[in-house]
């Protein structure tokens, strides 16, 4: 079965580099340009696993985190947060509501694949 990835950043590059990164797997990605759109594209694909930035338009990252974690059909999706600040506080905001670990941009391909094989199985295409 396909490991399904969703990732939400209003940056076009970024999904981007994440799609290009999961090539090699059996992965779908999805994507959303701001958080509320990510909520909704959360409820309809149930991915097994989203990258969520924290600066985005409409609904930033912890506010979109928050409406996931209290939406029971997709509350125990595991979420890594992408994002370029070190702001201690929006980071324990982010630890609160059980994220499942962090990614600094810029970042590597080879990043987001480790953490992502710890957290959901990533297969290589057959």
């Amino acid at each position: 079965m396909s490991t399904k990835i969703l990732t939400v950043d209003d940056s076009k590059m970024v999904r981007m580099i994440v799609s290009n990164t999961f090539q090699p797997f059996d992965c779908q990605i999805v994507t959303a340009a701001d958080g509320a759109e990510g909520v909704e594209v959360a409820l309809r694909e149930k991915p097994d696993l989203i990258f969520l930035d924290i600066t985005m338009p409409v609904l930033n990252g912890l506010e979109t985190l928050e409406k996931i974690r209290k939406t029971p059909e997709i509350a125990q999706i595991p979420v890594v947060m992408l994002t370029a600040e070190s702001d201690g506080q929006r980071l324990g905001t982010a630890d609160q509501l059980k994220v499942s670990g962090y990614i600094a941009k810029p970042f590597k391909g080879e990043q987001l694949i480790e953490l992502t094989q710890k957290i959901v199985p990533l297969n290589p295409k057959a």
